[in-house]
């Protein structure tokens, strides 16, 4: 086993390495003056960039989140690494042979390491067994579909061989171990052993923004594979499907220059994009685009907000029309708040992926689908009016109820207002009809169901001032964590809760505060609560607020700086409207329960003899509750 890296040699590399050049394969960095790149935090969510790095120093610190450190301790927290690893990896990257405090070369490689190193072993072998007599059906594939050997090579796809054990003996015959083998997610265990996972299929391997080969995904040739028709890599210590994004290593550069992203659904399809010039497509892993793949884009698109809408990067996202496909758009639209980026829809005629549109009618169509893309707002609110009847009166009102959950959704308050009169003329009725049924939405979910029965939900926690107390709370602390804040969070949770499936609700923030202003804070909940309650905890996750949306009406020949400065002035007032509702409003909680602890504390004293030692211990108490009642209505 190795000794520690000399501390000559952890020097030299730190030369030798630009901290701007290694951060900027995780976030898109921009100049920030002297010395000064900064950018999106890879460390937690935001909306403008904190995150600065300075070159000649070799050190990065968010100014947001408090993380700092070096280069090493970059690669540390971002790939989860040890200080060996970070170092090693960056000593492989700039060449530099490392040595070790016993003299030797050697090193004890971790579990990380070696699953990377297998994987690349293994992407190796199957490019050279895809230019085999044995690979014909693989070949023919990509042929029929318009890709040419350059096109595979530069996406290193492959073969593997319809063996038992080919790739097995492969990699063991490089000192790779079973248990390395089945780590990395090459292999399969039966009851005759382990045997190879990826067999007779096209293979493709998935890399992350560094370019190091994560995983695979393998599509099914053979009639007689009883297989699913794509078998990605398992779940391993470096694999994570939600996280990971086919092609974000090539497209990457193009993704930051461009601020834009194209999100199609398969791995051919991505082929199909770069090969006609759209380098900047991607695709999900076998798993519906989540949480995990928005930040990932958002850090390598540089996507911040900006009060002039021409400024802001593009999301494109392509459905196939079918269910399938119907259901990507919605989960995509669910995720659509957490961009700063306009976020469209581009679907190709007649049913057509795009793979499938470039080999029928070349490579102009298909980046002309990507151009003439559609609004995603425009497109939910087309499929939500999809089956109702406009022709007659029950079908427009149906419509009319059924849209405005979706207009009520729009982050950008300024084009609330135009959509609001275009889908009026859409459907047939007047806009004060759809400002009415935006009124009385309880939810903004789409496609959620609701239950008749007898379940909780938002509208039956009506009943009650204190339910209605309780509930609004709860809706703000799920929607605007970041304007509660942890510490304000944290008195919310510690208070008493009347509805019993409010507290239900509470119990469970209580066990999520890990996630707490992350993405996966709502989720996180959801997972905490009974599955009566989900429905629930999605209404109160996605309900409209009573905060009223500032918009300046724009005047006549404004100029385009006059008009940004509008949009952000309206911007910054609706923000101070909503943050005044989340502070009022969740003081009333504290205040409330204040009350109720101290009336209960008064009925106790009033029941304990002035001799008993509990006497001054209770009023002392309902003292500390005053004064905190008192430093409440200070803040407010």
């Amino acid at each position: 086993m190795a000794g520690r890296i000399r501390r000559a040699d952890i020097d030299e590399v730190r030369q030798r390495v630009n901290i701007a050049d290694v951060v900027g394969q995780y976030v898109a960095l921009k100049r920030a003056g002297v010395d000064s790149s900064k950018g999106l935090c890879p460390f937690h969510d935001e909306k403008s960039p904190s995150f600065h790095v300075r070159p000649n120093s070799s050190y990065f610190n968010c100014f947001g989140c408090g993380e700092k450190g070096d280069v090493f301790t970059f690669l540390e927290k971002i790939d989860h690494l040890s200080f060996t690893e970070a170092v090693e990896k960056l000593a492989a990257q700039v060449g530099y042979q490392l040595t070790y405090e016993d003299g030797g070369p050697e090193r004890d490689v971790s579990q990380r390491a070696r699953i990377l190193e297998a994987n690349a072993a293994a992407e190796q072998f199957f490019v050279e067994q895809l230019a085999t007599p044995e690979a014909r059906l693989g070949q023919d594939f990509l042929t029929g579909r318009g890709f040419d050997r350059a096109a595979c090579d530069h996406f290193r796809v492959g073969f593997g061989p319809n063996s038992y054990d080919a790739l097995i003996k492969h990699l063991k015959a490089k000192k790779f171990t079973e248990e390395e083998l089945e780590a990395a997610g090459l292999v399969s265990r039966g009851d005759r052993g382990i045997y190879d996972r990826f067999r007779g299929r096209l293979i493709w391997p998935i890399r992350d923004v560094t370019g190091a080969t994560i995983g695979f995904g393998a599509r099914r040739l053979r009639d007689d594979d009883q297989g699913p028709k794509y078998l990605n890599t398992a779940e391993t210590s470096v694999y994570h499907k939600a996280k990971a994004l086919y092609g974000i290593d090539l497209a990457k550069r193009s993704i930051s220059k461009d601020r834009r992203v194209v999100v199609v659904e398969g791995y051919t399809d991505v082929m199909a994009c770069h090969v006609a010039g759209i380098t900047t497509a991607v695709a999900t892993c076998g798993t519906a685009f989540g949480p995990d793949h928005v930040s990932l884009i958002r850090r390598i698109l540089g996507d911040v907000e900006a009060g002039d809408q021409r400024s802001r990067g593009e999301v494109i996202f392509t459905f196939d029309p079918d269910e399938a496909g119907q259901k990507a758009a919605s989960k995509a639209f669910a995720e659509d708040s957490k961009f700063a980026a306009n976020t469209f829809v581009a679907v190709a005629p007649d049913g057509l992926d795009p793979c499938d549109l470039r080999m029928e009618r070349g490579d102009e169509s298909l980046r002309s689908i990507i151009e003439t893309k559609t609004p995603l707002f425009e497109f939910i609110i087309r499929r939500t009016l999809v089956g109702f009847d406009l022709n007659t009166v029950e079908g427009r009102v149906q419509a009319t109820r059924a849209v405005a959950p979706v207009i009520s959704t729009i982050k950008d308050r300024s084009l609330i207002d135009g959509y609001i009169r275009v889908v009026s003329g859409w459907i047939g009725v007047e806009p004060g009809d759809i400002q009415s049924a935006m009124r009385g939405t309880q939810t903004v979910r789409v496609e959620v169901e609701r239950d008749t029965g007898d379940a909780v939900t938002f509208r039956s926690l009506d009943k009650h001032p204190q339910w209605i107390l309780e509930r609004d709370v709860l809706v703000v602390a799920l929607q605007y964590p970041e304007r509660v804040g942890i510490e304000r969070a944290g008195e919310i949770v510690a208070c008493h809760f009347d509805n019993p499936a409010l507290s239900a609700v509470r119990t469970a923030m209580v066990g999520a505060f890990a996630s707490f202003s992350t993405p996966n804070w709502v989720s996180a909940i959801i997972d905490g609560v009974d599955e009566s309650l989900r429905s629930l905890v999605g209404e109160l996750a996605t309900v409209s607020i009573p905060v009223k949306i500032v918009s300046t009406p724009a005047p006549a020949n404004e100029s385009p700086g006059s008009a940004a400065k509008r949009v952000a002035d309206d911007a910054a007032k609706t923000e101070a409207g909503i943050a005044q509702y989340v502070l009022n409003l969740t003081t009333a909680l504290l205040e409330s329960d204040i009350a109720r602890q101290r009336t209960e504390l008064i009925g106790v004293l009033q029941r304990t003899p002035e001799t008993s030692p509990d006497f001054a211990a209770i009023q002392r108490r309902i003292a500390v509750l005053e004064d905190k009642r008192r430093s409440l209505q200070v803040v407010t």
